[in-house]
């Protein structure tokens, strides 16, 4: 399984979409919440998020690869089907690598 690198700002009202639409996201999907996200304030961690290219909070990667970065007028129905790909590229490797039933 892959960490998410969530950088957010507190105030961010688009951050607080992106943490309710991850709450909802978990409760229908409890797989969901083996995901690790490392939370960033951009505002106490800037040395760490002028290490990532983005320009919008919320962003999310998996290494430093960008999966969603968030825009203007952004609708919450947008936020969920962005972050509900973060997940299921969080969770590629725990799909691909699920054990065979070797019945036979």
């Amino acid at each position: 399984m892959k960490k998410v690198t969530y950088f957010h700002v507190p105030t961010c009202p688009y951050c607080r979409q992106a943490d309710a639409v991850i709450d909802e996201l978990v409760a229908e999907h409890p797989e969901y919440a083996a995901v690790e996200f490392e939370r960033i304030d951009e505002n106490v961690h800037p040395e760490i998020a002028e290490q990532y290219d983005y320009n919008a909070n919320p962003s999310m990667f998996i290494g430093k690869e960008k999966l969603y970065e968030a825009h203007l007028f952004e609708q919450k129905d947008e936020t969920r089907m962005h972050v509900e790909e973060v997940f299921r590229r969080a969770l590629e490797d725990e799909i691909v690598n699920l054990p065979i039933d070797n019945r036979g």
